[in-house]
């Protein structure tokens, strides 16, 4: 698989894994659904290839395993995002 088509399946895969860690994350996340797609993305291909690592990343049937490391990744990504965004911002009195 070359790059390219990388790229634009975990793009394609953040479609759907960012806002799902969204959902499940706890409270209100100030993020936009831009940045949101591209964190899951990004826990797309982390997950993907931890799950290649394990040796789980392809399995007959659905990829559970890979799916479920694609979105803790995605929810971690999210998590630090949030706190990196929270910290930066001014506070208010």
């Amino acid at each position: 698989m070359d790059w390219i088509s990388t790229i634009i399946g975990a793009l394609l895969a953040g479609v759907i894994i960012g806002p799902l860690a969204r959902l499940l994350m706890p409270g209100k996340q100030n993020v936009g659904i831009v940045l949101t797609i591209v964190v899951g993305a990004v826990g797309a291909l982390v997950g993907d290839l931890v799950a290649r690592a394990l040796g789980v990343g392809d399995t007959s049937g659905i990829d559970w395993i890979r799916h479920g490391l694609q979105i803790l990744f995605a929810i971690l990504a999210l998590a630090g995002l949030g706190a990196i965004r929270g910290r930066s911002s001014t506070p208010t009195a």
